[in-house]
């Protein structure tokens, strides 16, 4: 099985790398916290059609290894994952709400993010030799 996905008129892999951590860094994404926010971070990925390699929530951070379409915005894909896991944990643990340092917000601003992709030997490899690929095989006649 190839590690291509397809699209109508695309084939792609778009793996992505992502971490952010709650607003201050504050260590609470443990127990029913770290639940609810996995659960919906498994959910929402589906709903919008991306693949999740990997997922860690640890107590004051979130690392995610995701497979996101070309068609999704990678900054719309985050942004809306924690606007709605903010939602989400501040309206179901409501006494986050009563600290006076959250204020609405639940996350931090930003996040980190990194592409997986091929090899990069792979592609200098590719890139050096393309050039005298296709003289080979306009040689040949094929183009």
């Amino acid at each position: 099985m190839s590690r291509f996905r397809r699209l109508s008129q695309t084939l792609w892999h778009c793996q992505y790398h992502i971490v952010w951590v709650p607003k201050y860094r504050y260590r609470i994404l443990d127990g029913k916290i770290a639940d609810e926010v996995t659960n919906y971070l498994c959910a929402f990925s589906d709903q919008q059609q991306c693949e999740i390699v990997e997922l860690n929530v640890q107590n004051d951070h979130v690392h995610l290894l995701v497979m996101v379409p070309p068609k999704i915005s990678i900054s719309d894909y985050i942004g809306k994952l924690k606007g709605r896991t903010a939602i989400r944990v501040l309206n179901k643990y409501k006494r986050l709400k009563r600290k006076p340092y959250w204020g609405n917000h639940f996350w931090a601003k930003g996040y980190c993010v990194d592409t997986v992709g091929l090899d990069a030997d792979m592609i200098r490899k590719y890139v050096k030799y393309q050039e005298a690929q296709e003289k080979r095989a306009e040689q040949l006649g094929l183009f």
